[in-house]
């Protein structure tokens, strides 16, 4: 397998982690964001601290994508390989404020009476609730469209990485993805909710091919390790 191939496979696995982390991540915050008396709660805060490790292992997945993938895409634009790494790097900033916020929370609710009486407890837990919305709009609800989605589709449409069609989604669903985070802002929707769940839904399709696709990909160097016309920066398929 060549060096290439490796981070090609390597890649696709941390797109398929990031999956693997944000989903159960965000089902794992459901009490602290939906029950305003969370914090006043004397129950097991273990799956808020468990959504958190995960959100975690997601900002670790993030970051690897981009720094796994740096060195092939330079080679095609080494402006806009850096700016995937930038807009990454944002993302991964926001989700670790985010986390900070929810764990916040819960030592308001191991401190108790120590916060300053019941209500002051829960207007500063819901405060931190709504920063976590905010980071969770401006970072995977925009950022990532802008990064994972239109940047990166275009570096990949030009390094003929994966399928153009493919690379074409990409460079689609992204901006679909911002628009629907400025959408959210200005108050034309929530953010919960069908029009949302409609936009994000091609940028979800493009991250989930990218995973599986590169992942074989790579792995598929290891058979065509011998024939240097194959390789990972040969012309893919469409």
């Amino acid at each position: 397998m060549t060096p290439d191939h490796r981070r090609v496979m390597l890649a696709g696995v941390l797109f398929l982690l990031t999956f693997a982390t944000s989903i159960p991540g965000a089902l794992l915050y459901g009490p602290v964001l939906t029950d305003p008396d969370f914090v006043l709660g004397a129950g097991q805060t273990t799956p808020v601290l468990a959504g958190a490790l995960l959100e975690i292992g997601l900002i670790v997945a993030n970051l690897g994508t981009a720094l796994v993938l740096y060195p092939l895409l330079r080679r095609t634009s080494p402006s806009l390989a850096l700016a995937y790494v930038v807009a990454r790097a944002m993302e991964s900033t926001l989700i670790a404020v985010g986390i900070l916020s929810l764990l916040t929370v819960v030592t308001l609710r191991q401190d108790g009476p120590a916060t300053g009486g019941s209500a002051a407890a829960v207007a500063i837990s819901q405060a931190l609730v709504a920063l976590h919305g905010w980071t969770f709009l401006l970072g995977p609800g925009f950022i990532v469209g802008l990064g994972n989605g239109l940047i990166l589709g275009v570096l990949l449409y030009r390094a003929r990485l994966v399928p153009r069609g493919w690379a074409v989604l990409g460079m689609v669903a992204g901006p679909l993805v911002s628009l629907s985070g400025v959408a959210v802002l200005l108050g034309a929707y929530d953010q919960v909710s069908p029009w949302s769940a409609l936009l994000t839904l091609p940028e979800v399709v493009w991250e989930l091919f990218l995973g599986v696709y590169l992942t074989v990909r790579g792995a598929r160097g290891m058979r065509g390790a011998a024939a240097p016309a194959t390789g990972v920066r040969g012309r893919a398929t469409s």
